[in-house]
């Protein structure tokens, strides 16, 4: 089973920036959906952004639009999430999956996530 790994989490003031990468342990997105999700303390995991890995394009949920950005490197079979404008609620461990479509039940394999903690 392919293996994903994020990393770039940390602890950071209100407005600020992070930047998270995943990075899969084989070429295995093809045409996945490789998706960014979050679960904050006591709150159920949702939805983040996802790009479909074959064209690039992008979707994002409204709690994020206009202040992050997921891109793909296809050389490095990485995912990267850019974060900037960054709110206390922003705070969670964020998890990369893929999977067939940008839904946590559709999702076939899991990184074992990585903290960010926005602080006011």
């Amino acid at each position: 089973q392919v293996q994903l790994l994020e990393s770039g989490g940390g602890t950071v003031q209100a407005g600020g920036s992070l930047r998270l990468s995943c990075v899969a342990s084989e070429r295995t997105f093809g045409t996945q959906y490789v998706t960014w999700f979050r679960q904050a303390p006591g709150k159920e995991r949702e939805f983040v952004t996802a790009i479909t890995w074959s064209t690039g394009q992008t979707i994002y949920a409204d709690s994020v639009k206009g202040r992050f950005s997921m891109s793909r490197d296809n050389t490095e079979n990485a995912v990267f999430l850019e974060m900037y404008s960054l709110k206390p609620e922003d705070t969670a461990v964020y998890y990369c999956a893929t999977g067939s479509y940008p839904r946590a039940s559709h999702m076939t394999s899991w990184g074992k996530g990585t903290l960010v903690t926005v602080s006011s």
